[in-house]
């Protein structure tokens, strides 16, 4: 049995997972964890084969997680699991160690085939994933983080890191934790593809967004 770990913060995705294995035999769910630091303990004493991993968690990011993980747990395969269609994440989690990149609308036949194709050692790309690479390939687009929309969070604490305010600042006017406001932060860097603050405030400024 090939036992298959989920990491998401949301228990209709979890319990739809749980749901698919129940009808793949030889997979089994090993265990479940909703945030990034739990996932880290977790691993600790529990390795499974497989990980399904979100790549937007309430306290950290799939992209940092997974680069932890094949540093610290390299035997263990790495499959995003994500509503983000934009291939510039793509190319980040497979960079970080990802061996697969699903999108939460799949279908058991094809979490099937995931799991299949990366216990080979393949990689594993969503479909609907490899029409929009082939897409942009052709038309010259690149895909890049200036295509990623920002959400309305991200916004809020983008206007908030402009206005010069700390992290600690932004966590207590917005009333979330100090964690939050640093994974946005991180994703922030990352969506804008700058090395630092200053950087991200002038790339923002540069595309409009403040």
């Amino acid at each position: 049995m090939m036992r298959v770990a989920i990491t998401d913060d949301h228990l209709v995705v979890i319990n739809g997972i749980k749901s698919m294995l129940a009808e793949l035999a030889g997979y089994e769910l090993g265990f479940y964890t909703q945030t990034g630091k739990e996932l880290l303990q977790r691993l600790e004493t529990d390795v499974p084969d497989i990980l399904l991993l979100d790549i937007q968690l309430a306290d950290d990011n799939g992209i940092n997680l997974c680069s932890l993980i094949r540093k610290n747990h390299p035997a263990v395969k790495v499959i995003a699991l994500t509503s983000f269609e934009d291939t510039s994440y793509v190319k980040q989690m497979i960079d970080e160690g990802a061996h697969g990149y699903l999108l939460k609308n799949i279908d058991v036949q094809t979490l099937r085939k995931a799991f299949e194709e990366v216990i080979l050692g393949k990689l594993y790309i969503d479909d609907a994933i490899q029409k929009k690479i082939v897409q942009e390939t052709l038309s010259g687009k690149k895909g890049s983080r200036y295509d990623i929309p920002l959400t309305k969070r991200e916004k809020e604490i983008l206007v908030l890191i402009t206005d010069g305010l700390s992290n600690k600042e932004i966590a207590d006017r917005l009333y979330i934790s100090l964690r939050t406001v640093e994974t946005h932060r991180f994703n922030l860097i990352q969506k804008l593809d700058a090395k630092n603050t200053a950087a991200l405030i002038k790339e923002a400024g540069r595309r409009g967004l403040i």
